[in-house]
């Protein structure tokens, strides 16, 4: 489903598509749609951490520069402001010509964050974030979250349900039926799904009755 809001499915040959997409009003399927324009609007990170081969420093920058941002001061300022926003700056400071890709692998999330916020997205889409985290790092970025979500929104995928309940204001219930459809089972405010779910596969899952 995330995939959906990004149009990443557009790179999949065999995947179709039927029904709409709305970001501000616009159908985000539509033919005038630009997605390169699109993906600027709406950042994605994976569930593992996809750092690219380079410095730390590039890893921020690489998003910027494509869109157009050249100067060298302005490119400092970008990283750092970025990397404070993921509380990662005091870590890398020193070390920002270093590979990104010899971080801890929390460290190595919260770049991807930063490299997804350094252009300025409306909406951040979170895989299984944390999934392959230890718990402090997972404390870190649910953290991150809670901060993010002042400024953006904030669209996560989880099957961690105490995870939902601390990082989400809002939750969906989501599974996939006998037919192997994906079907939209609840949808509500996070407090009232767990305290009193609606539908009763929604509150099978959440008791434990199954999942």
């Amino acid at each position: 489903m995330l995939r959906l809001f990004n149009r990443m499915n557009d790179l999949i040959p065999s995947v179709t598509v039927s029904g709409e997409v709305y970001l501000n009003d616009v159908p985000i399927y539509g033919k005038d749609m630009d997605v390169v324009s699109l993906r600027k609007k709406i950042g994605m990170v994976f569930q593992k951490p996809n750092v690219f081969p380079m410095s730390i420093f590039e890893n921020i920058a690489i998003g910027p520069k494509h869109h157009g941002v050249k100067g060298k001061r302005d490119l400092t300022e970008l990283v750092e402001r970025n990397l404070k926003q993921v509380n990662l700056w005091d870590e890398v400071k020193d070390i920002l010509n270093k590979p990104g890709q010899g971080l801890a692998l929390g460290q190595q999330q919260r770049l991807c964050i930063a490299r997804a916020l350094a252009i300025e997205p409306e909406v951040l889409l979170m895989d299984e974030s944390c999934s392959a985290l230890d718990p402090q790092s997972t404390m870190k970025i649910e953290d991150l979250m809670q901060e993010l979500a002042k400024k953006y929104t904030i669209i996560i995928v989880t099957h961690s349900m105490e995870q939902a309940a601390r990082a989400s204001h809002m939750s969906a219930f989501m599974m996939i039926d006998e037919n192997k459809i994906g079907r939209l089972h609840e949808y509500s405010e996070t407090h009232e799904m767990f305290m009193n779910p609606k539908d009763k596969l929604t509150e099978d899952y959440i008791t434990g009755r199954f999942g």
